[in-house]
């Protein structure tokens, strides 16, 4: 789409130094045309919008003042990073994002100098970007490093692991707070930027050396009198108190849309001789300048494509509902009939579909940031009591808490009860967002449930399933999107733990199914009865553990069997293959083949077209039946002869 936005001095920038030869004024309208380039981008292309928009002026700035490349700028997360990508060379692809083959929507290391350290999950900047400080000083180089982090995204523990490592340390390293919706922020205004201004300016830096090498001459009583008193007035003036006894020089709050306050103060940090990390307090608007943007509830976070100028998002017709809200309404019915059932979020009540399931239980609902380490292990906490809790995280953000799932829940046996959305690929979100790896580091666990529904009716019944675990830990697992359309029975149907189900019988050939990969095996299965091969299709339901009379018949009954799963190695078919070596079930000939994720990142793109690069969809099953029984195999199977 060609851009027929009116963009002149922007179009004067391909590179961050080119920002350079602007006045502030210029810089002024630069930011005001950068804005209106990433809400068009936005609007072709659909992703993150309120973020990006949010930091435009602080991105300008930054790229104004310092010198990047050399100078590195970590954004944490990543999400709001258009702005900063359409600025350092990349403008001519940014209605590419997030599509196959187009730039990532996140900070990526391989797809440009500009981007330091990848990212994609929150709270990562503080930590990376110290470690980048304190390669530059063992190299003895020269260059700043600045890291961006968030409101939400500084709830989490590991971004105060990293102040407090960095403040003990003394580390040359400055840490941008972005802080659109914290209310430690006093009002912004021209006084607050004055102080701010002066607080990193050499003056203030120069006098307050000074009176150091001064008070040093004194008594210890004398010293300590007189850093209470600055300690007393900058936490009055600037609410910086929490900061400073991390052990950094706090400056702040500053309009984050401001250049007249931004600039100056940045300058002065960048030339600062301060011998502490600078923690420099930025407040902004998430979705600033965009009015549908500002008036949404979630300052359009992520959108779809949309209309510019009314901000209606243009949505594809649902044919069903999606897995998320299936299992919402599944656990607001169990919870009507189970005063002990609760719900908890790291910060993703929307995304999980909690935010339902808070409407209807706002006191037993508990949304507790970004802090995934901290949900598990309160969930195990609450489940020591009675309470079943229900730990909506997803897959890929549950790798953060392994540990919390290990140690905390699966040692003491605890039944903390994981609802595990976005199994499997997700689409323009990427490798950073795809769920491959839950069913591997879940299923090594001893005693522990594990189940993937096939359907959204399946999810239904697993979430009633869960309820009745009471001597364990479960979870059950699904994927993004809209289900199937199959209809939702009136009153779920709980399985028998470790059992799974057939689906169609046949003689010579099986599929073994787990999760949704069920219609994608019952459409190979109707490509090779063209062959004259009789197939049998079977649900596993279970991961682990595996329905073991289930499978001896399988292998027992049939010539060869392939199991199908949306994860990598070490999952669901690794359960398989264990339990047919053990069993000697492949001492006489059966042909086994485990069809999973391959083994590298997979990026981002259209889930189906990543499940067939996957090669788990029904061309891909038939053609690895096919090929194991010496037959000819066919290139391209159209699902609509299937």
């Amino acid at each position: 789409m060609k851009n027929e936005l009116k963009t002149p001095l922007l179009d004067k920038v391909s590179f961050p130094k080119d920002l350079k030869k602007f006045n502030l004024e210029e810089l002024k309208q630069i930011s005001s045309e950068l804005r209106s380039e990433v809400i068009d981008a936005v609007s072709v292309t659909g992703g993150h919008l309120g973020a990006g928009l949010g930091v435009v002026e602080l991105t300008v700035a930054l790229h104004n003042i310092f010198d990047t490349p050399k100078d590195k700028i970590i954004w944490d997360v990543g999400h709001q990073c258009y702005p900063h990508k359409i600025i350092t060379g990349r403008r001519d692809k940014i209605r590419t994002i997030r599509q196959p083959n187009g730039l990532y929507g996140f900070t990526k290391r391989s797809e440009s100098e500009y981007d330091p350290f990848g990212a994609a999950h929150s709270s990562t900047s503080i930590s990376a970007g110290l470690g980048m400080a304190v390669a530059r000083d063992l190299k003895k180089e020269k260059h700043n490093v600045v890291c961006v982090i968030g409101d939400g995204a500084i709830s989490a523990g590991m971004a105060y692991e990293a102040m407090n490592n960095a403040g003990s340390m003394n580390a040359n390293l400055i840490v941008i707070l972005n802080d659109n919706d914290m209310s430690i922020a006093p009002p912004v205004g021209a006084m607050s930027a004055y102080l701010s201004r002066l607080l990193s300016g050499k003056t203030y830096q120069t006098a307050r050396s000074l009176a150091k090498h001064m008070a040093e001459k004194f008594s210890k009583s004398f010293l300590k009198v007189a850093a209470k008193a600055e300690e007393y007035m900058k936490g009055m003036v600037t609410g910086g108190t929490l900061f400073e006894e991390l052990g950094f020089f706090y400056v702040g709050p500053v309009d984050g849309h401001n250049l007249d306050h931004l600039i100056p103060v940045l300058s002065n940090l960048k030339e600062s001789k301060i011998d502490l990390p600078i923690f420099l307090h930025v407040v902004t608007k998430k979705g600033f300048g965009y009015k549908p943007a500002e008036a949404s509830n979630d300052k359009y976070h992520g959108v779809g494509k949309f209309n510019v100028v009314t901000g209606e998002q243009i949505k594809a017709k649902s044919k069903a509902p999606s897995y998320t809200k299936v299992f919402a309404e599944a656990l607001i019915k169990e919870a009507k009939n189970d005063k002990s059932i609760v719900a908890v979020t790291a910060a993703m009540p929307s995304g999980t579909g909690l935010d339902l399931f808070q409407k209807v239980f706002p006191s037993r609902t508990f949304d507790v940031g970004i802090a995934e380490q901290h949900a598990v292990t309160f969930c195990a906490g609450l489940a020591t009591r009675g309470i079943k809790p229900y730990a909506a995280i997803y897959s890929t953000f549950l790798q953060r808490a392994y540990d919390q799932v290990v140690h905390d829940v699966a040692i003491q046996s605890l039944p903390v009860r994981f609802a595990i959305d976005r199994a499997g690929q997700v689409g323009a979100d990427g490798a950073t967002h795809a769920g491959s790896f839950d069913l591997t580091y879940l299923c090594t666990l001893p005693n522990f449930v594990v189940m993937a529904p096939s359907d959204e009716n399946e999810l239904v019944n697993a979430v009633a399933t869960s309820t009745l675990i009471d001597d364990r830990p479960s979870a059950f697992r699904y994927p993004r999107g809209e289900g199937l359309g199959v209809k939702i029975s009136k009153y779920p149907s709980p399985w028998t733990i470790g059992k799974g189900r057939v689906i169609q019988e046949g003689s010579k050939v099986c599929i073994l199914s787990l999760g949704t990969r069920l219609e994608e095996s019952l459409q190979a299965a109707n490509n090779l009865a063209s062959y004259g091969l009789s197939t049998t299709v079977a649900d596993a339901r279970f991961a682990k553990p595996i329905d073991t009379e289930l499978i001896k018949f399988l292998a027992k009954e049939h010539e060869i069997l392939v199991t199908v799963e949306e994860g990598s190695i070490g999952g669901f078919s690794a359960q398989v293959m264990s339990y047919l070596t053990r069993t000697g079930l492949l001492d006489n000939g059966l042909k086994f083949r485990p069809l999973f994720f391959p083994d590298e990142f997979i990026a981002h793109g259209k889930p189906n077209e990543q499940n067939d690069y996957c090669e788990i969809n029904s061309p891909h099953i038939t053609n690895s039946i096919l090929k194991a029984l010496g037959l000819p195999t066919v290139e391209n199977i159209s699902r609509e002869t299937a």
